[in-house]
């Protein structure tokens, strides 16, 4: 009989046994302009169906994205900004006027409202508890946001960062470590590699993995 163990299944919402406050995301959300990698997890001290909901201001008419890779960990009372929630900071007035109509309908003719683009969440990034990204922003893989954080802008792969506005803290290794790191991609491995390499990945020795 084959007893080899594969990992966890990617496809199942509740991995752990009788715990229904963690999910792997991707096979509850319902939005596709939210797209989630395997294995990525959420947790929420209420309700996992939460995720959608702290997804601020993500109009379909607007078509941005928010893209999470796999392996992300993902704690309670995370939130996105999405484009919608932008108004306009170079006319005289940021006041939506077209949006409600009865005369005020062509306010925005020739016009748009700002918009930065998808928000991109690396591989293998652990985000804690109330973090909340604004538009646009791109958070490289490895990195780590501290509990409370207000992400404005770029985080680089394999930082830490932490404050409101978000500030790199320090490196989690030297830039030639990262450079390995993101050269090895790890998460893109099939499951069974990854499988037999858990102890490495959980391991400081970046040699002994880098070399696999």
């Amino acid at each position: 009989m084959n007893t080899h163990i594969y990992g966890p299944d990617k496809n199942t919402k509740y991995p752990l046994e009788n715990h229904y406050n963690l999910c792997f995301l991707k096979n509850i959300i319902k939005n596709p302009n939210i797209i989630v990698g395997d294995y990525t997890y959420y947790h929420d001290f209420e309700d996992v169906y939460n995720f959608e909901r702290n997804v601020k201001y993500h109009f379909d008419f607007i078509g941005d994205k928010l893209i999470i890779g796999k392996f992300c960990m993902i704690a309670s009372g995370v939130k996105f900004i999405m484009n919608g929630g932008n108004h306009l900071t170079k006319s005289i007035s940021t006041y939506p006027f077209a949006i409600f109509g009865n005369g005020w309908e062509k306010a925005m003719d020739g016009k748009t409202y700002p918009s930065k683009g998808n928000t991109t969440i690396g591989n293998d990034v652990w985000i804690g508890h109330n973090v909340t990204f604004m538009p646009g922003v791109t958070i490289g893989d490895g990195a780590i946001i501290a509990t409370n954080s207000t992400v404005t802008k770029d985080v680089n792969p394999y930082s830490i960062v932490a404050g409101n506005p978000a500030v790199e803290i320090r490196k989690r290794f030297t830039d030639k470590t990262i450079k390995k790191l993101l050269k090895l991609k790890w998460w893109d491995w099939n499951i069974d590699k990854i499988t037999a390499n858990t102890q490495n990945l959980t391991d400081s020795e970046i040699e002994k993995i880098s070399s696999i």
